[in-house]
């Protein structure tokens, strides 16, 4: 699908753009999240003006009062989604509908007016097309996209903001996760919990991922990849990773994944990957899963394949799993068949080398 409504942001050119030279330095091999685009996108929200002054500008600093709500109170949500060179030179986002979708839901959950879907894509597409030539060529990259909001207005009280800013800034990636092995190690945190029932573990909000760093800190003590965590009651069924969903493929060829009872982000990836696995003839069960049996499946061989799959990562097999009463490998270790059969066929939508029957490439030039 493609754009050809007139968008709602201004445009203002920097004035010192990174120099072309410059910029294939850097698009060579960016480490994921360092690099940036020479704009952002921004736009702003008040209660007597409602949603206004939307421009896409130099990327630059903000000026934030100390008293300003967002540092107090965490009101504050985000996405990631990506744009992918297409063959022949175009480009395209995949799925933005759904990420739009998703940040609203976020806003309704964090109690923060929601910003108009059609602004999040006019967004979204008028920057990538600013920035055209900071989306890589390489096998494996895309400019990665950050939309994010917080809350501005300037008051150390408990209650929702009356005034909001919200930004995209873009950055150029390649793989997620570096290193040669055939796949991630997971670490089971059993100390910390990620969402609660009732919590924020369905919207995509910074303190989300902010509960998660201390077991992912764990996990790297471990010599792990990253944690995954278990559910804030029983402690018993597997959840997802600090940033990425999971999934369990098992000796019938058949998909399970946990389901989405309010405690997991609804994966747009996770969510594709069912689509594209049902396509395949396969059975995906949304269905809990405990760590026990994770582990005894695992050493019986009834589990052949895992994986955690994310917008970041896309698809990364799981090779390996640790913790004070875990340590078990997952098939050989590596990607198995299924795993390697459905990120290829991910990828072939999103890089434009198989046809987009369910229209999820939105198309830029």
């Amino acid at each position: 699908m493609s754009n050809d409504g007139g968008s709602k942001f201004s445009i203002e050119r920097s004035l010192t753009p990174v120099a072309a030279g410059e910029r294939a330095q850097l698009l060579k091999n960016p480490i994921f999240g360092r690099v940036f685009t020479d704009h952002m996108a921004t736009a702003r929200y008040s209660a007597e003006r409602g949603w206004h002054d939307a421009k896409i500008g130099p990327r630059g600093q903000f000026s934030l009062d100390p008293a300003t709500l967002v540092f107090h109170y965490a009101q504050e949500i985000f996405e990631g989604m990506k744009a992918y060179r297409l063959p022949g030179g175009g480009a395209a986002l995949f799925r933005p509908h759904a990420n739009a979708s998703r940040f609203r839901n976020s806003a309704n959950r964090l109690a923060m007016t929601p910003l108009p879907e059609e602004l999040f894509l006019d967004s979204v597409r008028e920057l990538v097309r600013l920035d055209r030539e900071w989306i890589p060529t390489t096998e494996g990259a895309a400019l990665y996209l950050r939309p994010f909001m917080i809350a501005t207005e300037v008051l150390v009280g408990m209650k929702p903001s009356a005034d909001y800013l919200y930004c995209v800034v873009a950055s150029p990636v390649g793989s997620y996760f570096k290193g040669g092995a055939p796949g991630v190690t997971l670490w089971v945190s059993e100390h910390f919990t990620r969402a609660a029932p009732g919590g924020t573990g369905d919207a995509k909000c910074g303190g989300n991922y902010a509960a998660s760093l201390a077991a992912q800190a764990e996990a790297a003590r471990e010599d792990c990849d990253q944690a995954i965590f278990l559910d804030a009651v029983e402690r018993r069924w597997v959840e997802e990773l600090g940033g990425m969903n999971v999934f369990f493929v098992f000796q019938d060829g058949s998909l399970q994944t946990p389901p989405l009872t309010g405690t997991i982000l609804p994966g747009i990836t996770r969510e594709s990957l069912i689509l594209l696995a049902r396509d395949m003839g396969l059975t995906v069960r949304e269905e809990p899963y405990a760590i026990d049996q994770w582990q005894a499946d695992a050493a019986s061989g009834r589990l052949r394949e895992a994986f955690a799959c994310g917008t970041a990562a896309v698809v990364a097999p799981v090779g390996k799993v640790k913790g004070r009463n875990y340590n078990f490998t997952v098939g050989d270790g590596g990607a198995g068949p299924i795993t390697d059969r459905l990120k290829a066929a991910l990828l072939d939508i999103q890089q434009g080398r198989s046809p987009d029957t369910r229209g999820w490439m939105d198309r830029l030039f």
